[in-house]
């Protein structure tokens, strides 16, 4: 009788490991079919794309009575690189702002980055009465929704002649908050007895922070970076307001302007606007993963 109970309790426990695997494969494929059905369509023609997803032509076509339905296909009729062609040589302002984008999120990324690791030495390993209070106003800032926090920025940027200028959006994005928060994890599980050794050799805080923390904090500030390039790369609403030149506008918004009846060159803008966030993803996967991992590990503990 044990032995069978045993036994069905192993089964189960296989059968539930299968269907978890299953439905991660499900959940997995759901995600990225966007991303495939971006990459497929972009090698279509227009005249192709327009056939088979103009789904308003197939409704007024279609017998009263009937349901319509849009096609999904992802192999092309007859593959074309055109849009690509037109894209990166015909229409040079998508490079132009395919710039103005890094220019936007690699600063801001890069800024507070730095910034959100000094913050977290300070939270953390530096000893002040007031410290518990400002982190947890960090907190309360970091839970607000990021449209409250624009009008002040809008206001300062506008007192201190930024407006149109990408500092007004650089600046502000450069304190952020999350990142504080991110690493802070990183640094409470620093050993204190390490930085009392250093400070019994003589090393003073600059020392300390980059001979020590700095080292320990490369997993999450890797995983901070990423996350941090995706989300100011996918920027819309801080251009809207403070970029008044269209020239200045980074890859995100001139997305929107490209015409409608140009379908397939808005799937080949749109998968290469991908491209740098698919790349720094790849690229830095498994420490972003690491990061995180340790990030809630710590936020447990």
């Amino acid at each position: 009788m044990l032995i069978s109970f045993k036994f069905i309790c192993k089964e189960g426990a296989e059968m539930h490991k299968v269907f978890f695997t299953i439905l991660l494969i499900l959940i997995g494929l759901a995600m990225v079919f966007p991303m495939i059905f971006t990459l497929a369509d972009s090698f279509m023609a227009n005249w192709e794309i327009s056939e088979y997803y103009n789904a308003d032509e197939k409704a007024e076509k279609a017998p009263a009575s009937s349901e319509s339905y849009m096609d999904f296909r992802l192999i092309p009729y007859e593959a074309t690189l055109q849009q690509y062609k037109t894209v990166l040589i015909a229409r040079p302002q998508y490079l132009f702002m395919f710039w103005n984008s890094l220019k936007l999120a690699l600063p801001i990324a890069i800024g507070q980055l730095i910034i959100s690791a000094m913050a977290a030495y300070a939270f953390s390993l530096l000893k002040s009465k007031f410290a518990g209070t400002l982190y947890f106003t960090y907190i309360v800032v970091m839970l607000l929704p990021f449209q409250v926090t624009l009008v002040p920025n809008y206001m300062i940027a506008q007192k201190l002649g930024m407006m149109g200028s990408s500092l007004s959006i650089i600046l502000p994005g450069i304190f952020g908050t999350f990142g504080v928060f991110l690493l802070r994890q990183f640094a409470v599980s620093i050993p204190i007895s390490y930085i009392e050794a250093a400070k019994i050799d003589g090393a003073g805080h600059f020392s300390i922070f980059i001979k020590i923390v700095l080292p320990l904090l490369k997993p999450g500030m890797a995983a901070l970076f990423i996350l941090l390039f995706m989300d100011n790369w996918n920027m819309v609403e801080q251009p809207l307001i403070f970029l008044s030149d269209p020239l200045k506008e980074p890859l995100s918004v001139f997305l929107s302007t490209i015409n409608d009846e140009e379908p397939g060159i808005a799937f080949a803008a749109a998968f290469i606007y991908m491209l740098p966030m698919i790349l720094v993803f790849l690229y830095g996967e498994e420490d972003m993963v690491n990061g995180i991992g340790i990030q809630l590990a710590g936020i447990k503990g």
